[in-house]
């Protein structure tokens, strides 16, 4: 398990200031979750812990040392499957890049599969999979690499509601299991509050932290606790900080940033 810290972050695009002294944390083996208005920057911070962006201010450290961007896996919106291969050959594809025999990576990625809702399903193209499980298939791809920290920049945001929700309750379940360091962008904010230990609510651009969240709901979550008073209360507390003076009104699931 790996701490995160963004300290003092700040990005621009030629004239346009994207991030304005941005930090945060994630402890060892927690899932923290990043919402804020649509353009502002949330994509572009995890660009930078994944090393394909350089900061103009501001540095990462994990564990208290400067990141290069190899702890981090990043997951995209989308899932990314390549059509003519397999499911386990998609899975193996970051490993083979980085240098992997296909059988070696064959042999690492398949013990996975259980976990993942996916055995049986090894030799399936990706149009024979439901949405939810072409997502389970991307973060597989995303965690055999043995990177220790994780970058889900909304990862269910195209699906439906009711799968949606399902893989929210899969996504709480294996990654207990497997102790992962966790950062999320979503512009669910019910989502963010049923998966995440803290909320960073991020201002319009150039972003600030506007507001944090502790969520101090008891794992493992339910779905039932949807109806929580506790429950509410934070997501109230979530929306009227995405609602303060100069922040445009939220939606519930919007376009990604």
């Amino acid at each position: 398990m790996r701490e995160v810290r963004v300290e003092g972050l700040a990005k621009a695009y030629g004239e346009l200031p994207v991030l304005a002294d941005v930090s945060l944390r994630a402890g060892p083996g927690q899932f923290v979750s990043i919402i804020g208005p649509s353009g502002c920057g949330k994509s572009t911070i995890f660009n930078v812990l994944a090393g394909l962006v350089v900061p103009d201010a501001g540095r990462v450290l994990v564990d208290g040392a400067p990141a290069d961007g190899t702890t981090f896996g990043y997951m995209p919106q989308k899932d990314l499957l390549f059509p003519w291969r397999t499911i386990l050959d998609n899975t193996t594809l970051g490993l083979e890049v980085a240098g992997m025999r296909r059988r070696a990576a064959r042999e690492k990625a398949r013990p996975l599969f259980a976990a993942f809702g996916l055995a049986g399903f090894e030799g399936a193209h990706p149009y024979e999979l439901s949405g939810g499980m072409r997502q389970r298939a991307a973060l597989l791809r995303t965690v055999v690499q043995d990177r220790d920290v994780l970058l889900l920049d909304e990862p269910f945001g195209a699906l439906d509601s009711l799968t949606r929700t399902g893989m929210q309750e899969w996504l709480e379940g294996v990654r207990a299991r497997f102790g992962w360091t966790v950062l999320l962008i979503t512009h669910d904010i019910r989502e963010a509050v049923f998966l995440s230990d803290r909320v960073v609510v991020l201002g319009p651009r150039p972003a600030t932290v506007r507001h944090e969240v502790t969520v101090d709901l008891p794992r493992p979550r339910e779905v039932g606790m949807l109806t929580w008073p506790r429950f509410a209360e934070v997501e109230a507390e979530l929306l009227a900080a995405l609602r303060e003076p100069g922040a445009p009104a939220p939606g519930r699931v919007a376009p990604a940033s």
